[in-house]
């Protein structure tokens, strides 16, 4: 499993690479007054850049980024507290609860920014009333310690089971679970209506004077 991660870690280095040599070019090529000192500085800063990104790639695979880790009741809240976007899936045996892992595993290794976890429902009884999980799958987005949003079963996927992984992974940008190119969100043809919602949150409105975090 190492491996694989590693593997991930590397591609999406590799990926982001070539990325940013394709801005740069683009920018050298508009700008035909730039001297050799201005030219060499752009090339240290992009260095520096990825520097900066195969550090955090490295520190996200040592966290267990890159993979749907299975988490108990007590490990979730640490979690929770610790990273900077979750996406938590609450399941049971069932078929569609396998349909959701399964678009998970694809994504965890192509958004290693994003930790995702699965939680058996059944064993979690505390966190699940805590959340108000009350239909499986549910998708538990949390941001810095806060739960902000919810995918509920497959209704806003489609309808049913046969849903692209596109599909998911555009609902998940949507929320900022993820981070993922405005274009490829558009072609992936999920409807965005609604998204930009007030969060369920057991029945309320989450209010400023709320707690910091869901999981102290």
């Amino acid at each position: 499993m190492q491996s694989v991660i590693q593997a991930a870690v590397e591609q999406q280095v590799l990926r982001a690479a070539e990325e940013m040599e394709t801005a740069l070019d683009a920018q050298l090529h508009a700008m035909d007054n730039l001297d050799p000192d201005d030219i060499e500085a752009l090339r240290q800063r992009r260095v520096q850049e990825m520097k900066r990104l195969q550090q955090r790639k490295a520190e996200w695979a040592a966290r267990g980024h890159g993979e749907v880790q299975e988490v108990e009741e007590k490990e979730f809240f640490k979690c929770a507290r610790g990273e900077e976007r979750l996406v938590a899936h609450f399941y049971r045996s069932s078929e569609p609860c396998r349909v959701m892992d399964m678009h998970l595993a694809r994504l965890a290794p192509s958004h290693m920014e994003t930790k995702f976890v699965r939680v058996a429902a059944e064993k979690a009884p505390f966190l699940t009333d805590r959340l108000k999980i009350w239909m499986l799958p549910t998708l538990a987005i949390v941001k810095s310690g806060k739960a902000t949003d919810y995918v509920v079963g497959f209704n806003e996927l489609g309808g049913s089971d046969d849903f692209p992984t596109s599909a998911l992974e555009a609902r998940l940008a949507a929320a900022g679970a993820i981070s993922e190119d405005v274009h490829h969100n558009k072609a992936a043809g999920v409807q965005r209506e609604g998204t930009e919602r007030t969060v369920r949150r057991g029945g309320r409105h989450r209010t400023d004077s709320d707690e910091d975090s869901d999981f102290d």
